[in-house]
């Protein structure tokens, strides 16, 4: 029995099962009234790709990018291999089952990169490509074979921005090793793609130096033009619009007998050609395109010889195999009852016998289980790799009596980047243009740009003053991107994945402007979904970047970091706290262990996660506080008292960041029978709403004792007293403290675009300065002037 013959019976058997799973869902397993879904027909377009490069090309250090809506594809071969089981096939789409996109964190087979929101698992193979060979150059970095990072692309998902912001990012650092195979059906959800699309993707990719591998034609089409006619039926190929082609392949082999016999039946060749096929032969002569011709596949995978990026455009048919062939509503169609019938009968599959792995073939099951045993890509076994994690040095927290957090985060990494330490080894940090700005400056001076080749500093061989030492070579630790967030985020994602892909451990930090958060956000909720492993630093932030205007003023940032699963989101405001903070996240970002809460806190910190910083340009006077284990712990806890309340406490001033200098300020100007006014500095609102819900959550479950850290600290406040919260940012980030313990609150923030000013000008207008925060008091009949001892 050939190889060919093998993988094509391997090929029936993924069409079947990926078709079955998810008619299961939707017509056999009990559900409920909202159709389960599954993408039959985007499936079908892929099988003949997946079959020939998972059992034909990929080795075992390669990396698969799969295209979302073959999911079904991808649990099927993996069923196949037995590395997914029939229970989470029949329970595709269902709650604990098969995911409908594949899934690092939720999927029990080998997912490489999560898929699901289009664009980004295609975006990222060229980020960890990079990863690779920033990897390959470091003198830790183990010599191992260099895979290939493969992306499996439907050729609607062509449409989404940030592929092309990442071929420009691949094209200025040399981009390798990665292969994009595009599902070209030429249908997207709504309809059918333009015609001439397929040129446009040609000549994008040949302007960024991919090579570019167009499959139009299988082996049975090729056969055909070189006979007599086969000029003539193949320039009619290349003139047929997307359109009539989908619906001639819908129609079967007598509609395609009578439109070519119409179109080509004055030509006695062309004509003699077409009749030698009866109407069986000639559709499949018609649907045996070059993305469903295992030779062909095979062929261009296996030809590929050097380590340049390459774009291979397969013809396909969108629902090739399936009644459902061709037909522009076929995207979230699904086959009947009656299709389905037809269709099993047609695959030999016996009732009761479903998902039977070899159900329907006519190959040796011998012959069949000895190729899967040795099949290169799953050869090894599970292609999860594991890293050490790296101790953290102590931190020393910014001696200057006055600085930013953002100027502080500066000084904290110019300290690591002095040291010879194993972390400051591992640590990469890259921004999108912004890396002076954001203060990564003198870590950049000190341990150099990566490339890898040795790119000289032309200023500084020029004699040439400046502040910045842009030397690029091998050694180099910061990755310099242009200014385009979703790459920040997807560079980040595969760096913070590289244990996993590639066994070595990075700590990776990136930073931006934190207003610009939002704009790659579809891009860092991917990474957090993969459970990639960063430090994102958000700064400058808020109205305090006060002279830029409100494009430049954050608002909703803090919501952000609060909603953002996997990712912990903190805001110190001063820089003793940044540097417990980040001492904190070195080795929060390496923890892998098991989801239990910590009975202390309620947050399951054990599971590590990233880490978000949102800093600030405004310069602070700085405390001096003892940095007592009491003090440390609150700060990494969320929160802890400035000045404790009193038992008569009528109020107690909350903020979070450099807005504290206005509320010690207010409390400095409290009444002198109000000294039990409590003072609290929250550093993470994010942490303290995580720790209280999961607290509700083990009250409710039966657990009368669990307390959250926010809830023990509200403890001693007074029921009626008042809680005035103040944030740069959006008042709802404090204002759900109030639901503690049930008390009246009033939350000041930034609700609306700011503009151009000074600081006070913007603390003012918002009303989060002294000021607004004593008026607020005054509302509650506090506000007598005096001074507090502590301030």
């Amino acid at each position: 029995m050939t190889e060919l013959e093998i993988l094509r019976a391997i090929e029936k058997r993924l069409l079947w099962f990926a078709c079955w799973m998810i008619h299961n869902a939707n017509h056999i397993r009990e559900k409920d009234e909202i159709k389960v879904g599954g993408h039959q027909a985007s499936s079908a377009s892929m099988v003949t790709i997946m079959t020939a490069l998972y059992f034909a090309a990929l080795r075992p250090e390669d990396r698969v990018a799969v295209k979302p809506h073959a999911s079904p594809v991808f649990h099927a071969l993996q069923y196949l291999m037995g590395n997914q089981t029939r229970e989470n096939l029949e329970n595709f789409r269902g709650y604990g089952g098969a995911q409908s996109y594949p899934s690092r964190t939720k999927d029990v087979d080998d997912v490489d990169f999560s898929t699901g929101s289009v664009g980004l698992g295609v975006a990222i193979t060229a980020f960890a490509s990079m990863i690779q060979d920033y990897i390959q150059a470091k003198p830790w970095g183990a010599p191992r074979n260099e895979g290939r990072m493969i992306a499996l692309v439907g050729d609607a998902e062509l449409d989404e921005g940030n592929i092309y912001e990442c071929l420009q990012e691949g094209w200025k650092h040399g981009l390798r090793n990665t292969w994009w195979v595009i599902d070209y059906n030429r249908q997207s959800l709504d309809g059918m793609v333009r015609e001439g699309l397929y040129n446009r993707i040609t000549d994008i990719f040949l302007a960024f130096g991919w090579q570019v591998e167009v499959l139009k034609y299988g082996a049975l089409q090729r056969a055909a033009f070189t006979r007599p006619g086969g000029a003539q039926l193949r320039d009619w190929i290349d003139t047929c619009p997307n359109a009539v082609y989908s619906a001639l392949i819908f129609q079967g082999g007598a509609a395609w007998r009578k439109r070519l016999l119409s179109d080509l039946g004055d030509d006695p060749d062309a004509r003699a050609l077409i009749e030698s096929y009866d109407d069986d032969a000639l559709a499949t002569l018609m649907e045996n395109l070059g993305g469903h011709c295992m030779e062909t596949l095979i062929s261009t995978f296996q030809g590929i010889d050097h380590d340049r990026p390459v774009a291979i455009i397969a013809y396909t048919v969108k629902g090739w195999g399936t009644p459902l062939a061709g037909h522009k509503d076929n995207h979230a169609g699904l086959m009947t009852e009656v299709q389905m019938d037809e269709f099993k009968t047609r695959m030999g599959v016996r009732c009761g016998h479903e998902w039977d792995l070899f159900e329907g073939l006519t190959v040796d099951e011998t012959d069949l289980r000895n190729f899967l045993s040795t099949v290169p890509f799953f050869a090894e076994g599970t292609r999860r790799r594991h890293a050490a994690r790296v101790p953290a040095p102590a931190l020393p927290a910014p001696t200057e009596a006055s600085t930013s957090t953002q100027a502080a985060f500066g000084r904290l990494l110019d300290v690591l980047a002095k040291g010879d330490s194993d972390l400051a080894a591992r640590i990469v940090t890259t921004s999108p243009d912004v890396t002076v700005s954001t203060n990564l400056g003198p870590w950049v001076n000190r341990r150099g740009l990566f490339a890898r080749k040795d790119v000289p500093d032309t200023f500084r061989d020029e004699r040439v003053p400046s502040t910045q030492k842009w030397r690029f070579s091998p050694d180099g630790q910061h990755l310099e991107l242009g200014i385009a967030e979703m790459n920040l985020f997807l560079l980040l994602g595969a760096a913070g994945l590289s244990h996993s892909l590639f066994g070595e451990r990075l700590i990776p930090i990136g930073t931006l402007y934190d207003p610009f958060v939002s704009r790659g956000l579809d891009a860092l909720n991917y990474a957090c979904y993969q459970d990639a492993r960063f430090i994102i630093v958000g700064t400058p932030s808020g109205v305090s970047l006060a002279s830029e205007g409100g494009a430049h003023q954050s608002i909703a940032s803090p919501l952000i970091g609060m909603s953002q699963d996997g990712l912990a989101a903190f805001e110190p405001a001063f820089a003793d706290e940044l540097a417990v903070i980040m001492e904190w996240a070195f080795d929060y970002l390496q923890r892998d262990g098991e989801g239990d809460p910590d009975e202390r806190t309620w947050l399951r910190d054990e599971t590590g996660g990233s880490v978000y910083l949102r800093l600030s340009t405004r310069p602070v006077e700085q405390m001096r506080l003892p940095m007592s284990d009491d003090r440390t712990q609150g700060i990494l806890d969320g929160a802890y008292w400035l000045k404790e309340p009193g038992p008569n406490c009528e109020a107690v001033l909350i903020y979070q960041g450099t807005v504290a200098t206005e509320a010690i300020a207010a409390a400095g100007h409290v009444g002198v029978d109000r000294r039990d006014l409590g003072v609290l500095a929250v550093t993470s609102a994010d942490r303290l709403n995580a720790g209280w819900q999961s607290a509700q959550r083990q009250r409710a479950a039966g657990n009368s004792v669990a307390q959250s850290h926010i809830e023990a600290l509200l403890s001693r406040v007074p029921r009626e007293a008042t809680l005035v919260t103040v944030i740069d940012g959006h008042p709802a980030t404090l204002s759900w403290i109030g639901g503690v313990r049930g008390h009246p609150t009033i939350s000041l923030g930034v609700e609306h675009f700011g503009q151009t000013g000074t600081v006070a000008d913007l603390y003012h207008h918002f009303g989060i300065d002294r000021h607004g925060i004593l008026s607020a008091l005054d509302r509650l009949s506090i506000g007598r002037p005096i001074s507090l001892g502590l301030y």
